[in-house]
């Protein structure tokens, strides 16, 4: 079972200041009296290969700053014929005023697309199906209960019958990377575990990219905690395997208090896998993608002065060689920890967004930037993960 602390999201609730001016959400109907989803209808999907106008048809130009100021301009271009599938599940954002979402793709839901998801199109295939998630409302109501659980309700189903969806009606037998993160990365661990582990589907997993949230492992091993014959993704190229991390600042590291990394059995232990070098515990510099305007992912965020004196006109920007991260552990988690290497002698900004709040809350870390991060790593991960599998 795969449950969360009451802690974790208390943040949430100030990382939407819309929710939480919203009523309280009435109580949700059980499960089996909500009637599924039709993932055979178009207007299920926020992303589905080729179409024209959807949360994946956007517009993904950079700016890429190097250290002297220089600015040139990359592209983005979609692979119709990518090899493999990717199948995304987005994180709590919805800012809808029930418990659980509707099915109406607000701008919360199609931000959260531009940011983590519709840059894997020059990869993959992309499938993102709409699920009727909690709610950031929805969260707040249930602080009282203790816990929240991510692997039983209609949010759980709504995407297992998304998967199972694709798989009858859209694979045909490709290779498949998933994709999630926050709450979306611990509903694709509960998939993995009761739809895909130990089942003749795996062998079509290419990877899982499990963000965002903690992935608990048995001590000292790859496996043997969410799941029982995935492992973590340790080498390049390896396959079938899963990426995991929670970003935090290596001038703000987990506190005991923290919300990723630490597994609450024993036994287990929280994971980390880098994108940007596996199996190194070496920092390695991140290829990373923020939107412009400094929106986050879950709240307005505000503009950044990327480059002094300079205007930046397309959505995203890039900063090459400004952020590394290395995997690190301390007495409390294990995590993904991020240098921002600012030099104030350059026109560059010296440090970047990702903080929940004025004054950075140490439990939170870099959770609303966790993908931004590391989305070119992420690409270029891709990339050899496809090659070895169509290798074999």
């Amino acid at each position: 079972m795969m449950r969360v602390a009451l802690s974790l999201f208390v943040v949430a609730i100030v990382a939407a200041p819309v929710a939480a001016q919203a009523p309280v959400a009435p109580a949700a109907p059980a499960a089996a009296d909500v009637k599924p989803n039709d993932y055979a209808d178009e207007k299920s999907w926020l992303c589905r290969p080729g179409r024209k106008g959807d949360a994946c048809d956007v517009d993904l130009t950079t700016t890429v700053v190097a250290a002297d100021g220089t600015m040139t301009r990359e592209t983005f271009t979609p692979n119709p014929k990518a090899p493999i599938d990717c199948f995304y599940v987005y994180p709590t954002v919805s800012t809808d005023t029930g418990m659980n979402s509707d099915m109406t793709a607000d701008p919360a839901e199609t931000n959260v697309v531009l940011q983590q998801f519709a840059r894997f199109a020059s990869k993959c295939r992309t499938f993102a199906p709409m699920y009727r998630q909690i709610t950031l409302a929805g969260l707040r109501q249930r602080l009282a209960g203790g816990t929240v659980s991510f692997d039983d309700g209609v949010h759980y189903n709504d995407v297992r019958d998304a998967w199972r969806s694709y798989l009858q009606r859209d694979n045909q037998g490709r290779g498949v990377i998933l994709v999630g993160h926050s709450q979306g990365a611990y509903i694709l661990t509960e998939l993995l575990r009761r739809e895909i582990d130990g089942k003749p589907i795996q062998k079509q997993l290419v990877a899982a990219y499990i963000l965002g949230a903690t992935f608990p492992v048995a001590k000292d091993q790859d496996a043997g905690g969410a799941l029982k014959n995935i492992p973590l993704c340790r080498k390049p190229g390896q396959i079938g395997c899963v990426v995991n991390f929670s970003a935090f600042r290596s001038t703000l590291p987990p506190p005991a208090n923290t919300l990723f990394g630490k597994a609450s059995d024993p036994a287990q232990s929280g994971s980390c896998t880098n994108p940007a070098a596996l199996g190194s515990t070496e920092p390695a510099p991140l290829q990373s993608y923020f939107l412009t305007n400094g929106r986050l992912i879950a709240m307005a965020g505000g503009a950044t002065a990327w480059v002094k004196d300079q205007k930046i006109e397309t959505p995203f920007v890039a900063l090459p060689g400004l952020i590394a991260a290395k995997c690190a552990s301390n007495e409390h988690a294990t995590y993904l920890e991020i240098a921002v290497n600012g030099n104030p002698s350059d026109p560059r900004t010296d440090d970047i967004p990702g903080d929940l709040g004025a004054k950075p809350i140490a439990m939170w870390g870099l959770h609303l930037v966790d993908v931004n991060l590391v989305m070119g790593n992420l690409l270029s991960l891709v990339d050899q993960q496809t090659k070895s599998y169509l290798r074999r």
